[in-house]
């Protein structure tokens, strides 16, 4: 709860130090084995169709050819994202100090720190239904769940558009998710998390397994 007498209006949740350094080489080797796996099949796809047009010159297979590297090209294109992205991030993260809240809850909105984003995620109740529990790489993680349609122009909405926070968000479908926060990184067991989701959202967020 919040400190100077507003308890009763501001939830906080903390984060484990130790534990989120952990989970950022962890998120790091997954994503960078994604990108590389992606970059690989890109490569393959490419070749294979400029073989084709060398190998059967002649026998029309052009016109595939150019269809299956115009496939292949977006896979090329999103590892040099993901690999940008990430380096971006590690830049941040040695730039500057881990946040000691991973999330806030007022009775206006939900308020979200992402690793590697400048500043925090803003979210009006009416926005976000809250979070999954999913597991992820054995380890339980909770990924943000909005409402169908909301983006960074969504109005009240504030940070979605920072790059760190959509590589978690709204990640690369050719990607794995990481989910956003670690469940035993915080610093409040998820069926609080549940209670203090619904209690400031009038019941239309909370914690989905």
């Amino acid at each position: 709860m919040s400190e100077h007498g507003d308890a009763a209006r501001t939830f906080v949740v903390g984060v484990d130090r130790d534990a989120v350094l952990r989970r950022r080489e962890i998120v790091a080797k997954v994503q960078r084995r994604g990108a590389w796996v992606t970059l690989a099949i890109g490569a393959v796809g490419i070749v294979a169709a400029l073989y084709a047009v060398f190998a059967f010159r002649g026998a029309g297979m052009w016109p595939f050819a150019v269809l299956l590297i115009a496939a292949m090209i977006p896979l090329v294109l999103s590892t040099v994202l993901a690999l940008r992205l990430q380096a971006e991030r590690q830049r941040w993260y040695a730039a500057n100090e881990l946040q000691p809240v991973a999330m806030r809850m007022s009775p206006k909105a939900l308020e979200l720190a992402c690793e590697g984003a400048a500043y925090p995620v803003v979210l009006p109740w009416s926005t976000v239904r809250g979070f999954r529990q999913e597991k992820l790489f054995g380890q339980y993680a909770l990924e943000l769940d909005l409402a169908p349609g909301v983006g960074a122009t969504t109005a009240g909405v504030r940070g979605l558009d920072q790059p760190a926070v959509r590589t978690v968000v709204k990640p690369n479908p050719l990607l794995r998710p990481t989910g956003l926060y670690l469940v035993k990184s915080l610093d409040q067991p998820v069926h609080v998390i549940d209670e203090a989701l619904k209690h400031f959202s009038g019941g239309t967020a909370g914690v989905r397994h």
